[in-house]
Parts: C-alpha cells; sequence; structure tokens
C-alpha cells in the first residue's frame, strides 16, 4: 500500500532534476502521474523511466508554463488523462539572476513569469478540476530564498517570486478550505540536481559559498524535498494547509 494509492497527481517540470524525481516518487507511492514540461523529449524519458519501475505517468509535453492560453488546455488534458485531479504539484520554475542595478528589466521579468505566473496559472486552471473532486492538494514548491536574501548568486527577482508564491499559498489554502482543497509551500535550500551540478562544475568555491550559509554545509538531494511532498500530499498530512516548509539544511535558521 502507497500512501498516494487512488490518487491523480499533475506534476510539473517533470523533465528533469527535482521534476523527475516527483513523478517517480509519487508513481512509487501509488499515484497515477500526469507530468508536463517544455523539454518533450526529456519528459517522455521520465514516463518511460517511471513505467519501468512500475508506475503509470502520462506526458504531456511541450507545454510553455508561461503562456497561459497552453496552461488551461493542459489543466483540460490533465483532468482528462484519468478522470480527475486530486494533487498539484508546482514545481516549474524559470530563473535568473544578477545583481542590482545591473538587474535588466527583462530577466525581472522573465524571472517574475517563470516563478509566479506558472504556479499562479497552473492552480487557477486545475482548481475547478479540485472542486469537482471534492478537495484536493496544491503544492507549491517556492524557496528559501523567499525567506531570506542571498550573497551566491545575488537574487532580488528569485527573492522576491518566492516571497509571492509563499503569501499566494496561504491566500490559496484560505480560499480553497471551504472546498476541501489543502495548499502548501515547500521552500528548499541549495539543492543539487544534474542541472545544477553541471552548472557549478569544479568551481569548489562557489559551491562552497552556496553551502555556508547551510548548518549542514552540504547541497540537498531531490529526494530530501521530494519525500515530504509525498507526504503533504497524502491523507496522512490532512491537516496541514497554508503552511510553508523550509528544506533548507538549516539556512533560514540563521
Amino acid at each position: 500500500m502507497g500512501t498516494l494509492d487512488g490518487k491523480i497527481a499533475l506534476i510539473t517540470g517533470t523533465g528533469s532534476g527535482m521534476g523527475r524525481v516527483a513523478a517517480q516518487i509519487f508513481a512509487r507511492e501509488g499515484a497515477r502521474v500526469i507530468g508536463t514540461d517544455i523539454q518533450a523529449e526529456a519528459d517522455k524519458e521520465t514516463a518511460e523511466l517511471v513505467r519501468r519501475a512500475g508506475g503509470e505517468m502520462t506526458s504531456i509535453a511541450p507545454v510553455d508554463l508561461t503562456d497561459a492560453d497552453q496552461v488551461r488546455q493542459l489543466a483540460e488534458d490533465a483532468a482528462d488523462a484519468y478522470g480527475g485531479l486530486d494533487i498539484v504539484y508546482n514545481n516549474a520554475a524559470l530563473q535568473r539572476f544578477g545583481p542590482m542595478p545591473d538587474f535588466s528589466v527583462e530577466d525581472w521579468r522573465v524571472t517574475q513569469a517563470g516563478e509566479l505566473d506558472i504556479p499562479f496559472y497552473v492552480s487557477k486552471f486545475t482548481w475547478p478540476h479540485l472542486v469537482r473532486r471534492g478537495g484536493g492538494v496544491i503544492i507549491n514548491v517556492a524557496s528559501v530564498a523567499g525567506l531570506i536574501g542571498g550573497a551566491t548568486p545575488p537574487m532580488v527577482a528569485h527573492t522576491a517570486a518566492n516571497a509571492g508564491v509563499i503569501g499566494m499559498t496561504r491566500q490559496l489554502a484560505l480560499e480553497g478550505a471551504p472546498h476541501g482543497i489543502r495548499a502548501v509551500a515547500i521552500s528548499p535550500g541549495p539543492i543539487l540536481t544534474p542541472a545544477s551540478d553541471r552548472d557549478l562544475g569544479d568551481d569548489q568555491a562557489v559551491r562552497s559559498a552556496i553551502t555556508a550559509k547551510t548548518l549542514l554545509k552540504r547541497f540537498g538531494r531531490p529526494e530530501e524535498v521530494v519525500e515530504l511532498a509525498a507526504f503533504l500530499a497524502s491523507d496522512r498530512a490532512g491537516y496541514i494547509t497554508g503552511a510553508n516548509y523550509a528544506v533548507d539544511g538549516g539556512a533560514s535558521a540563521w
């Protein structure tokens, strides 16, 4: 018996990184997964990995989640895949970094669209499907940057957008409660995914600067975020809503 048996979960950004791990873990726990990503081939690869492990996953890709019309269609297609939606896992994000005042207006707007518009659009268009099922769960992946500033790299847009995600989650919890909808945010600290590992390369100085703010002095693993998300999506977490959970190695504690 899995903790998510019988649940239908839409997970965004399943082509790689934490999204791929989320698809695998949610399927392991018994959920039927609908995944989506801008990278169609990568998302299909995730679906194949899930199926090989005995899970169930449908890929709907490519989808540009910053385009409201595409997200509206995604919500309809996702609900049709298995007959409804119980869980919406807003994992996908796109951000840019840079210091003030050199950070461009375009970079600001790209980050707000990639980190704040995406979970709003996905939540908005899947909302009626959650209501139709008698309730459900929205999990928003924010960031510890929504709680504290960050020096490496400079992150003015990233901090603003993720503070917005955390605030939006509280509001979704308030408005969702009468419909049986819970909303919870998870704020990871520095997590080492294949992409971030590649981008950091052999620059040990930058790696050390990023992890220095954590109490545990290391990067987190995608599984350390997703296992919490799987619990929060389950009925075992039925009394949890409107909360934000930092999974940051203690970075926000000091």
